[in-house]
């Protein structure tokens, strides 16, 4: 089973967003979500990421907190879906040698982090196109495998 692992600044907003609207769209494959800082380590999901999956009703973990990706991660994820340009330039410096071909940018537009837009609506828009976009490109991708 691939594994993904989606990855912001904080893990609280874009990543668990990520993370919890693409295991409700499919049960192909393991996903997680990491930080690249440790700023918000072991704090649970934004309220406004919370709101938004009681909005869309996208089932989520209670117990979900931020965790920072680590090296082992690295090895460990098929895929490393950065947010933003930012969090895939991080993401690039952080990679043990001869991982760095496993990170890649989410969406084609980066995913402004709504912690410091404030809209939640316009993340959970792009985060929803972003995952089904993923998905798509999986499935070409498994089909061309076989």
């Amino acid at each position: 089973m691939k594994q993904i692992v989606f990855v912001c600044l904080g893990n609280i907003c874009r990543s668990p967003m990520a993370e919890f609207v693409m295991k409700n769209l499919t049960d192909q494959y393991q996903i997680e979500s990491r930080a690249t800082s440790n700023w918000e380590h072991g704090n649970p999901i934004h309220q406004g990421t919370q709101k938004i999956f009681q909005k869309h009703q996208v089932s989520y973990d209670l117990t979900k907190t931020s965790l920072q990706i680590k090296d082992k991660d690295f090895y460990d994820f098929d895929l490393i879906l950065g947010m933003d340009e930012n969090n895939v330039a991080d993401l690039k410096q952080m990679a043990p040698a001869g991982t760095e071909h496993k990170i890649h940018l989410f969406a084609s537009e980066s995913v402004p982090d709504p912690w410091y837009t404030g809209d939640f609506d316009d993340t959970y828009r792009r985060v929803l196109a972003g995952c089904e976009a993923w998905l798509d490109q999986l499935a070409r991708t498994e089909e061309f495998d076989r």
